[in-house]
C-alpha cells in the first residue's frame, strides 16, 4: 500500500497533477475582470500558464522513464491532462471576446477535438480486449504543434503588438496540426480496426 502511495506522489505523477490543475487556472486568467475577457495581461499569464504546463508534458514522461518511475495512475492520467488542456484552451479561444478562433478555424479546432474524443473512445474499447496501442513518433509530433500553435493563438493580439503575426501563424500551425491530426487518427484506426473485425 505504502510503495503505490509513494508511487503515485512520486515527481513525474506530481508534474501530471500540477498540468490538470493548469487547466482551470489559464480559465481563470480570462475571467479576472468578472467576465470572459481577454486582455494583454489575461493573454500573457494564460500564456506562462500554458508554456509552464507544456513542459510538464515533456518532463514527466523523461523523468518517470530515466528514474524508472513509470506508473499505473501515471500512463492513465498523461494523456487525459494533454486532452484537457488542449480541449480546454481550443474552447476558450473559440469563446474569447477576441474570437481568435473564428470562422474556417472553427474546424480545425473541431478536427483536433472530434480526433481527441474518438481515439480516447477507441482505446478504451480495446483496452477492454486487452489490446494496447502504442503512440507512435508521429503522434508525439502532433501534440508538439498543437501546443505550438496554441501557444501562438494565446499570445493572439497582445503578442502581435510585439511580432507581427503572431496570431496568423497560430492559425496556420492549428491547422497544420489538424491535419496531421486527421493522419494520426487514421492512423490509430486503421490499427484497431483489425481487432474490432476480429472480434
Amino acid at each position: 500500500m505504502a510503495k503505490s502511495t509513494s508511487r503515485a506522489f512520486n515527481l513525474p505523477n506530481l508534474l501530471t497533477y500540477a498540468r490538470i490543475v493548469a487547466v482551470p487556472a489559464i480559465v481563470l486568467c480570462f475571467f479576472l475582470e468578472g467576465r470572459l475577457q481577454s486582455s494583454d495581461f489575461a493573454r500573457w499569464s494564460a500564456l506562462g500558464l500554458f508554456l509552464a504546463a507544456s513542459i510538464t508534458d515533456y518532463f514527466d514522461g523523461y523523468l518517470a522513464r530515466t528514474w524508472q518511475q513509470t506508473s499505473n495512475i501515471g500512463r492513465m492520467l498523461d494523456p487525459i491532462a494533454d486532452k484537457l488542456l488542449v480541449s480546454t484552451c481550443l474552447l476558450l479561444l473559440a469563446a474569447d471576446t477576441d474570437r481568435t478562433i473564428a470562422g474556417w478555424t472553427l474546424w480545425a479546432a473541431i478536427i483536433i477535438l472530434c480526433r481527441e474524443i474518438l481515439v480516447s473512445g477507441l482505446r478504451e474499447y480495446l483496452a477492454a480486449l486487452k489490446v494496447s496501442v502504442p503512440v507512435t513518433q508521429f503522434a508525439k509530433w502532433k501534440t508538439a504543434i498543437q501546443m505550438v500553435a496554441i501557444g501562438f493563438l494565446l499570445a493572439g493580439p497582445a503578442g502581435d503588438k510585439i511580432l507581427p503575426y503572431t496570431t496568423q501563424a497560430g492559425i496556420v500551425l492549428l491547422w497544420i496540426s489538424a491535419i496531421v491530426t486527421l493522419y494520426t487518427g487514421y492512423d490509430y484506426f486503421r490499427a484497431g480496426l483489425k481487432h474490432i473485425v476480429e472480434e
